[in-house]
């Protein structure tokens, strides 16, 4: 018993490099989900299916029936809220596992690792922050400027990093930068990338950024925004952005080629610059990736924006973002170990994990 309970205490209170990796990756993985999980609330109108917060109805703190929703519309909203209760817990055990390891660093004389600590609070205060919003969003009736808000907080705060906090604990566990860890050293130095591809990563990540907050522009545009019930007891849909629909998905497609031609740019210069091998691996991936959201985009456009296609190329978004972010990260030396990187770690507290 006493095993038993060691092990489900130890990665928390007492954690290893690898346990931090682990606890990174479900940080990064859930908030993943949670995101999918969102936009699948508002794709199949079910928004609304839990009319206030953070109870389901005024008379139900679960999921119940409420005017002009069903009751799969009901559980649909409220299975995604209670999806933040793991997702808080997984956040709050990750900022205590990296916390007590920087004191585990501190005690044995090491240099420790803040900047682990600061990036695992985001974490939990992000996600609080977010179902504070959401509830906020839905006592404001799905306002199509508050949801964009609500999307854009997981995935360029809390999912980022999530990304940044794993590339970090990645590269600690194997003891080098993540992009040099399958590469010799030479003459004693981290292989890196051409400034300028860094710059050309920079500048894909940000116009990726710039991808998603238009994605949220087109749907608050479009006739997937989710209904309501009016005093009559009529069904009205929820307010919209009052954009013209074709300009701002040709704006979204144009945002894309650009992206498309920034990716394939890159990828072309790794590959023929001697860049480390993950790097190049990453920048395929995010080509493909692209190339299948943009083939996904046009059949969704021309089909009249099915729900379930909706759903994939949000959710495939959210993927694409993770490995530009991963990219990204693998092209800038330094960025995936932090100013503590040389210190040794102490036996007692890590465990030294062979590179894959």
């Amino acid at each position: 018993m006493e095993r038993v309970l060691s092990r489900l205490i130890d990665p928390v209170f007492r954690p290893t490099v690898r346990a931090l990796h682990g606890w990174a990756l479900a940080a990064m993985i859930s908030n993943a989900v949670v995101i999918a999980t969102g936009a699948a609330v508002r794709l199949s109108s079910s928004g609304l299916g839990c009319p206030d917060w953070p109870a389901c109805t005024k008379s139900s703190a679960v999921a119940a029936d409420s005017s002009g929703q069903t009751l799969l519309n009901s559980w649909i909203e409220f299975g995604n809220r209670l999806l933040n209760f793991p997702l808080v817990a997984i956040a709050g055990f990750a900022f205590i596992a990296f916390f007590m390891w920087h004191r585990q660093q501190k005690a044995a004389g090491a240099a420790g690792r803040i900047d682990l600590v600061r990036l695992s609070a985001v974490l939990p205060i992000g996600v609080i922050a977010q179902a504070v919003i959401g509830g906020i969003v839905v006592l404001e009736k799905l306002n199509p400027a508050l949801v964009s808000v609500h999307f854009l907080l997981s995935t360029a705060i809390i999912l980022t990093c999530a990304v940044v906090l794993h590339a970090r604990t990645v590269a600690l566990e194997k003891g080098s930068h993540p992009a040099a860890a399958d590469e010799p050293k030479r003459a004693g130095a981290i292989p890196g990338v051409r400034i300028d591809l860094r710059v050309l990563a920079g500048l894909l990540t940000a116009v990726t950024g710039l991808m998603l907050a238009a994605g949220t522009i087109v749907t608050g545009t479009g006739p997937l925004a989710g209904t309501e019930t009016d005093s009559h007891g009529h069904l009205k849909t929820v307010p919209r952005f009052h954009f013209s629909l074709e300009s701002v998905t040709q704006l979204h497609a144009d945002i894309g080629w650009f992206i498309g031609a920034l990716a394939v740019a890159l990828v072309v210069g790794l590959r023929y610059s001697g860049a480390p091998r993950r790097t190049v691996r990453l920048g395929w991936v995010v080509l493909v990736g692209l190339g299948l959201q943009g083939i996904i985009g046009y059949v969704q456009y021309f089909n009249h924006l099915p729900a379930g296609l909706v759903w994939v190329h949000v959710a495939l978004s959210v993927l694409i973002w993770i490995y530009v972010l991963q990219l990204y990260l693998s092209t800038t030396v330094g960025l995936g170990l932090g100013p503590a990187a040389a210190e040794p770690v102490a036996a007692s507290s890590s465990e030294a994990v062979p590179a894959p």
